[in-house]
């Protein structure tokens, strides 16, 4: 006969293996699911003004987190292409799915946190099933605000993306598309 102790630890052990098992199956659905090279078209709305976009967006991993590269291109009403490409690594939080903006170097090559009140962009990610969501939040001259949301939705042929850019309570822009993943 087995003391009550260890018949108790064995169960507690089963319990501790069987949680490890279910956290690492949830990390695994985590922002590697988003990870892979994504292109398409989009349809950009601006004061009632339609106009189509060229899409790419990258999606990798860096250090204990993961990078967004994107790239937008717009033709203008003159025929000139307009491009635009950012990118942003984002590393963990202590706060489940919240990630946070890489730092900024300086001149001289060193790393330096953002800041909202000298022009930077307060940046940060946050995913919610199958759901990556990218926010920026601008401090205007005048103290105002604009915030652009980037949402991702991962579907099955690539991901389904919604865009707006709202200044001081104003809808400016919405873009909405779908990106298909490059094989």
């Amino acid at each position: 006969m087995r003391p009550k102790n260890t018949i108790w630890m064995r169960s507690l052990a089963l319990c501790a293996t069987m949680a490890l098992a279910t956290s690492s199956e949830a990390a695994s659905t985590g922002f590697d699911a988003f990870f892979g090279e994504f292109e398409g078209q989009a349809v950009s709305e601006s004061g009632g003004e339609i106009r189509k976009r060229d899409l790419r967006v990258n999606i990798s991993p860096h250090e204990k987190g993961f990078t967004v590269n994107w790239i937008s291109v717009t033709k203008r009403s003159d025929g000139k292409l307009k491009r635009k490409e950012y990118s942003i690594d984002f590393h963990p939080t202590r706060r489940d799915n919240i990630f946070r903006s890489g730092e900024r170097n300086d001149f001289f090559g060193n790393a330096v946190p953002m800041d909202p009140m000298k022009g930077d962009p307060y940046v940060w990610a946050r995913i919610h099933g199958d759901t990556l969501t990218v926010h920026a939040l601008h401090v205007l001259e005048d103290g105002g605000y604009e915030m652009q949301t980037y949402t991702r939705t991962r579907i099955p042929e690539g991901l389904s993306l919604e865009y707006s850019r709202v200044r001081d309570g104003e809808n400016l822009r919405t873009v909405t598309g779908t990106l298909l993943e490059v094989k």
